[in-house]
């Protein structure tokens, strides 16, 4: 009995421990990026599902091979999937100014008599005039959270293999982190949504800005990423 209230306690931690892993800044950055082309409540959910789904399907593959065949992933195998995801962040942000940039916002100079005044202007005013297939809204949060697992497996699974004591066991352990991870990035996703459907809301001009700063901080996190792997010689 002492053991499976042991065992039930390590699976508990593990959902709690995932339920704080979509929290880190790289997530936060990356899932950001996603939803600002999507400010609505009713998707925020599902796109942190998907990336979420994406994460734990990766750590479940990564984790049968390390556990069943007792394999351990090097330290230069961890850092360039690290650079990866610093990457991926840059290019995450870097498509999103692109779209902010295709939406031609410019200014535009009048005069009303003796008075000059500058307008912001768009030739894109809706949020609706922008749409995304059902597959391609899923698949590309999907495969965001598997570069995000891949780069988390290392760890995670160094953590699996010290507190469990059989296989399955380990997978068990990998499901709850990931259900956790999952559940915490679907409430993370909706809170991230709420400045976006409320600047959306105050106008185009308004969601232009907001979109702008998650452009620019998935980019400076990533490029951080970057030159602290690269500049440290963790790369190979």
């Amino acid at each position: 009995m002492p053991d499976n209230i042991q065992y039930l306690t390590t699976l508990g931690l593990g959902f709690l421990l995932g339920a704080r892993h979509a929290l880190e800044a790289d997530h936060l950055a990356a899932v950001s990026t996603l939803l600002s082309g999507r400010p609505n409540l009713k998707t925020s959910g599902w796109i942190g599902f998907c990336w979420g789904l994406g994460h734990t399907a990766i750590l479940l593959a990564v984790g049968l091979v390390v556990i069943l065949l007792q394999v351990t992933i090097s330290e230069p195998v961890a850092q360039a999937l690290e650079f990866g995801v610093g990457l991926m962040l840059v290019l995450l942000g870097g498509s999103l100014a692109m779209t902010l940039f295709r939406e031609q916002w410019h200014l535009h100079v009048h005069r009303h008599g003796e008075d000059t005044h500058l307008h912001l202007h768009s030739h894109r005013l809706h949020v609706e005039h922008e749409h995304e297939h059902w597959l391609q809204g899923s698949l590309k949060p999907f495969m965001v959270g598997t570069v995000h697992g891949l780069a988390g497996s290392a760890a995670l699974t160094l953590v699996v293999l010290s507190a469990v004591h059989t296989a399955w066991e380990g997978v068990a352990y990998i499901l709850f982190f990931g259900i956790g991870s999952i559940v915490g990035m679907m409430l993370l996703g909706v809170l991230i949504s709420l400045p976006l459907v409320a600047s959306a809301a105050c106008g185009r001009r308004a969601l232009a800005a907001v979109q702008g700063l998650a452009s620019l901080g998935s980019i400076g996190l990533g490029l951080s990423m970057l030159a602290r792997i690269g500049l440290g010689g963790g790369l190979p």
